[in-house]
This record gives structure tokens, sequence and C-alpha cells, in this order.
């Protein structure tokens, strides 16, 4: 049983340790936007900005690959 509970300590360690997503350090918005909120997929990250708009970067390039401007009502 001690041996049990230690296995599951084990397995819990192992399972919560930090395990972050590798994202950019610095991300050039246009236009003097501010990042509201951030995103991930794979290949992909994106980053939702306070002038409503969605801009979708290449993870591994950098490059802006679509912009996404969000509709919200007057």
């Amino acid at each position: 049983m001690i041996v049990g509970c230690l296995v599951v300590i084990a397995l819990l360690v192992i399972r919560l340790t930090d395990r972050s997503p590798a994202l950019p350090r610095a991300i050039d918005l246009p236009g003097g936007a501010a990042a509201v909120a951030l995103t991930q997929g794979p290949g992909w990250y994106a980053v939702v900005t306070d002038d409503d708009r969605i801009l979708i970067y290449d993870r591994t390039t950098g490059a802006l690959r679509q912009t996404v401007q969000v509709e919200t009502p007057d």
C-alpha cells in the first residue's frame, strides 16, 4: 500500500510539472494595437487585439498569416 501511494504521488508530480508552451519572446503588433488575449494551435498562434482583430501568426517563422476583423454590434 505504501508503494502504491508513492507511485501515485510520483505520477502526479510527473504530470503536473510545468510544461509551458513555447511562445515567442515578443510579438510585433501592427498599427500600435494592444494584445487582449492569446491562443495557440499546432503550428500557429493567434493574438486578439483591442481594436477587434484576430492576428494569426506562423509559429515557426513568426510571420503574420491571416488577419480576421471581428464585427461588433454598435
